[in-house]
């Protein structure tokens, strides 16, 4: 019982409305390349968040393929020149 007590008492105090939500859809739409382009069509809560997730999973991907590109580099220069120190600070970010 203690556990749905602590459960009520946590869902009280972190409680959002459905005008929250429904405004912070809204604003990721407008966040969203792909959803960016429709925005006067009516589109779904859960297309939005599916988007979402999918765009992150694409910038993830993209930092990855940069950090590759730039350690090649890294890899292919002085490593006392200036160019090396360049990559390496952007590498530490």
């Amino acid at each position: 019982m203690s556990g749905r007590r602590s459960r009520s008492k946590q869902s009280s105090v972190s409680s959002i409305t459905d005008n929250q939500i429904t405004d912070l859809v809204s604003k990721l739409q407008h966040l969203i390349p792909e959803l960016r382009r429709r925005r006067f069509d009516k589109v779904s809560t859960s297309k939005v968040l599916q988007e979402t997730c999918n765009y992150i999973r694409s910038l993830h991907r993209e930092v990855e393929d940069l950090s590759d590109r730039l350690s090649q580099l890294l890899a292919s220069t002085d490593g006392d020149s200036d160019q090396a120190a360049i990559i390496r600070s952007l590498l530490m970010q």
